[in-house]
């Protein structure tokens, strides 16, 4: 009989019952067996609709029990390191939603204890990777054939964020995914990097700045250009372009129908053409994320991880840290890494 990865999820938000959710129904080789979150309900009500153990708000009795063989984290960003330390001290198999950490310190810790234990344990759910818009740019780009990479232009927007939501979470929680994709893509890394604040949105009036540009100076002497709109825009809208020697290779919008009629007040108006805009980041991603944790359990149970690493969470770390000390400097800032381990080259 084929192995089955027993896995417990933390956190059982939005984010958390859709991946519960995905594992059971869609994953060859998973299935949740527990699930527990800091509000004891969200878990119980989880675990009542599939019929799975819940562990309450006891998320560190989870990570221990003897059944739980992978423990993904799907918890608020500030309780990341901790869970996912607490997985390698029972050095258990982790999938963290990124960030990984809300510092580069606390990766640096991570990463420590995953040389201690000789192994890769963690991956980070940057699961633009698994896009195939994502991946078909990267194929053309590492095939040569525009050229090399001169530029990204790239920009993150959403409809709006909760309460508590700070401008330097625009880099952290939002632009992280960036901060990761655009070195994907070049297999290159940053050299410096400035926050600038810009003309902001007549809609935004929640106390953080929105929208923001993010710019980044690659080693190779690439130049990005990420724009971040956090809130009161029109949709969860994600663009990439980039260009090269010789062409440019850019993002595909989403599927969607395309629709052609006279809007309403069709005798004063000219015909239009419209295609609906996202405003749910787990639609426009949803395949992604279903390739994600195919692969993800598919190298579990081959014994090797094979996604994003917990030194790629700390390189986005790094680079945000930079970018938000930058902010209001009007100054590039170096970005600093500790050396490489051999283990995640």
């Amino acid at each position: 009989m084929d192995k089955v990865l027993k896995i417990g999820i933390i956190g059982c938000g939005a984010i958390g019952r859709d991946h519960c959710r995905r594992i059971i129904e869609t994953v060859p080789g998973a299935t949740v067996v527990a699930v527990s979150d800091y509000v004891a309900a969200a878990a119980d009500d989880t675990a009542a609709k599939y019929g799975i153990r819940s562990f309450g708000n006891d998320c560190d009795g989870m990570i221990k029990d003897p059944e739980v063989e992978a423990v993904v984290i799907t918890s608020i960003d500030p309780t990341h390191h901790d869970y996912v330390m607490k997985t390698l001290a029972e050095e258990k198999w982790c999938f963290c939603e990124k960030p990984l950490s809300q510092n580069a310190k606390d990766c640096e810790d991570i990463i420590n204890r995953e040389l201690e234990i000789g192994k890769r344990l963690v991956q980070v759910g940057f699961m633009r990777h698994y896009d195939r818009g994502y991946a078909e740019m990267k194929r053309i780009i590492d095939s040569g054939e525009l050229g090399a990479p001169l530029l990204i232009k790239a920009c993150h927007r959403n409809v709006s964020q909760g309460p508590g939501f700070k401008t330097e979470n625009g880099v952290t929680n939002v632009a992280i995914h960036e901060l990761d994709i655009c070195r994907w893509l070049l297999d290159d890394e940053y050299e410096d990097v400035q926050c600038v604040k810009v003309r902001q949105s007549a809609n935004s009036d929640k106390g953080y700045d929105n929208p923001q540009v993010m710019l980044m100076r690659t080693k190779k002497g690439c130049f990005i250009d990420v724009e971040v709109q956090v809130a009161d825009g029109y949709g969860y809208d994600i663009q990439c372009e980039v260009v090269c020697e010789n062409g440019t290779v850019k993002l595909p919008d989403p599927y969607a129908v395309v629709r052609r009629s006279r809007p309403a007040g069709w005798d004063s108006v000219q015909p239009a053409e419209s295609m609906p805009i996202m405003t749910d980041w787990k639609e426009r991603f949803i395949e992604a994320y279903d390739i994600e944790f195919c692969k993800w359990v598919e190298s579990v149970n081959a014994g090797k991880l094979t996604g994003p690493s917990a030194w790629d969470g700390y390189v986005a770390c790094v680079a945000g840290d930079a970018l938000n000390a930058s902010r209001g400097t009007s100054q590039f800032l170096k970005v600093e890494t500790m050396e490489k381990p051999e283990m995640y080259k």
